[in-house]
């Protein structure tokens, strides 16, 4: 009974560290974009996250989403700044595993869906600052998925 009651504490406390490290993720992830942003501050960028139950993880794919108006030439039938420039986040945080080539495939379908001009994965380990990566459009799991993002600066300034 005892050995029982032990793992069921550490599968808690195991739980509650991976919560944690997933805030944290994503309010490091959003700390880089903001630096990454501020030479830069028009048009501005709103971070929105999308939050579960007691401010957990939420279900789907997306964690972040980085949005502005596009002020640049519209399209036909609209003016400008009816547009939007939508970049679609997904967060990592600590040990959790890559996404899967399965969640590629979701993550183009979301954008597709939505029109966003990027997609990126944000990882982050407690001590290190937040690595971006660009998905690949039309990459197969053999080919590379992602492409670490160097600058975030050429996402974020178009």
């Amino acid at each position: 009974m005892l050995r029982s009651s032990a793992s069921h504490a550490e599968y808690k406390r195991r739980f509650r560290l991976a919560a944690s490290t997933g805030r944290w993720a994503v309010t490091m992830a959003k700390v880089r974009i903001r630096q990454a942003v501020a030479r830069n501050p028009w048009p501005h960028w709103h971070l929105l996250t999308f939050c579960g139950h007691g401010g957990g993880e939420a279900r789907g794919v997306i964690d972040l989403i980085a949005i502005r108006k596009n002020h640049g030439i519209p399209r036909v039938g609209m003016k400008r700044g009816d547009n939007f420039h939508i970049v679609l986040i997904q967060v990592k945080g600590g040990q959790a595993a890559n996404p899967t080539s399965e969640d590629a495939k979701r993550l183009r379908a979301v954008a597709r869906h939505h029109r966003a001009s990027q997609v990126l994965l944000a990882t982050w380990r407690k001590g290190r600052a937040p690595k971006f990566y660009s998905l690949r459009p039309r990459a197969t799991a053999g080919s590379g998925i992602w492409r670490e993002v160097p600058d975030l600066r050429a996402i974020f300034s178009t």
